[in-house]
């Protein structure tokens, strides 16, 4: 869910023309587009399967491991190498940071009391956030009076998902602020990322597998000090780690880089809107969540608003 161009849970700086043009024999981007979709929708299912087993820190360092393992792998089979330069891995720790080691923990743990419906819809007021701080972090961004309204929009949209009239009864607001920021955390991360690692010599692929592998060394360092080794290890939700680490964050990185570079990242980026409706329905069929009528409503709302914060300034 989470690269520069495209948005969410993957893993960090991407770019159209840093991936290698459509080979033959290729899958039909629109089945990858599919699968990049579920994948990214039932991570925040797999997140609460697996903190049903593991600390939330365990289930991010364990989510990271093998996402590392997925990137490290496709460097290999391109012989591709790590970046160099002190400065480089410098800003790429700030990145790995901001983009992984903090929403992936903040997610796992906002899942502890609230649904995985709500942490899912929670994820889609990123662009929100984006344009938010895009007016004024970057210059060359400039607001509309459409993007402008497509932000107020997409705020109408996450009160009438707490059911702010209802004084946000029965919500936890200490999960729900949690998997607000991760979804802040992400926006925030690009910037950074667009500010000092946009004109890097290497190849994004080499970047973002440094940068997984140093949100892994960082939750490494964390995780000991707040939670103790498991004196069982329960098979289903180490399964589920299994998984949103190896697809969640591995193979869905490589599948956008795709997407990226054979349709753009302005059609890449529209996973977005789908990512909470296979949430929401995932967390409802397979979880048996219950769905009050305006999470529903106010997705769509935060949905809208969040597409309008994305149109352009005609040339």
């Amino acid at each position: 869910m989470t690269t520069v161009t495209a948005s969410r849970d993957a893993a960090g700086p991407a770019s159209a023309s840093s991936v290698p043009p459509r080979s033959r024999g290729r899958l039909d981007w629109r089945l990858r587009f599919a699968a990049l979709s579920l994948i990214w929708g039932f991570s925040f299912l797999l997140i609460k399967v697996g903190t049903g087993g593991y600390a939330p820190f365990q289930v991010t360092l364990g989510r990271l491991v093998f996402g590392t393992a997925v990137l490290a792998a496709a460097m290999a089979v391109k012989r591709e190498r790590l970046p160099r330069g002190a400065r480089t891995w410098g800003h790429l720790t700030v990145a790995a940071f901001l983009l992984n080691a903090l929403p992936f923990s903040l997610f796992a743990y906002s899942e502890l009391t609230i649904p995985s419906t709500l942490a899912g819809i929670c994820n889609a007021t990123s662009p929100l956030w984006g344009m938010a701080l895009s007016m004024v972090a970057l210059s060359e961004d400039r607001p509309t009076r459409v993007r402008v309204a497509g932000l107020g929009i997409g705020f109408i949209g996450v009160l009438t998902v707490l059911g702010a009239w209802q004084g946000f009864h029965g919500l936890d607001a200490t999960g729900t602020a949690m998997a607000l920021l991760a979804s802040l955390s992400y926006p925030i991360g690009w910037i950074y990322v667009r500010r000092t690692l946009a004109g890097a010599g290497e190849s994004h692929l080499s970047l973002t597998g440094a940068q997984l592998l140093l949100a892994t060394v960082q939750l490494a360092v964390v995780t000991p000090l707040f939670t103790s080794v498991p004196t069982s290890f329960s098979l289903v939700p180490l399964l589920a780690i299994v998984a949103l680490g190896a697809l969640g964050t591995g193979l869905a990185v490589l599948l956008q880089y795709g997407l990226v570079a054979e349709v753009g990242p302005t059609t890449a980026q529209m996973v977005t809107y789908f990512i909470p409706v296979i949430a929401t329905a995932a967390g409802v069929a397979v979880l048996g969540e219950s769905l009050a009528w305006s999470t529903p409503v106010g997705a769509v709302i935060v949905l809208a608003g969040a597409a309008l914060t994305q149109v352009r300034r005609s040339a």
